[in-house]
């Protein structure tokens, strides 16, 4: 349990750090403009056969590919995943 604790207090401690401005020791995880549409054709999917592989509404893609909304969060890290690699991710979800 020590363990655990001395390991939370150290992500508390960055984070802190962090939003001082400090960024030394955080590790920033940050995603480019991602185009989803290209995406998609690039694996050669419809937007239905897309959606319903990745779990997502088709009017939630309609919007990302039109650019009136951007994912975020997991979408967003499973987007740059099928966008770097689109045949190992598209294996999982068959």
């Amino acid at each position: 349990m020590n363990t655990a604790f001395e390991s939370i207090k150290q992500g508390l401690t960055e984070a802190i750090d962090f939003a001082q401005g400090k960024t030394s020791k955080a590790v920033v995880h940050e995603f480019s403009p991602i185009d989803v549409k290209a995406i998609r054709e690039k694996i050669g999917m419809s937007q239905s056969e897309f959606a319903s592989a990745f779990g997502i509404s088709l009017g939630t893609l309609r919007h990302w590919e039109r650019g009136d909304r951007k994912p975020r969060g997991p979408a967003l890290v499973l987007l740059n995943v099928v966008a770097k690699e689109p045949r190992v991710d598209l294996k999982l979800c068959q």
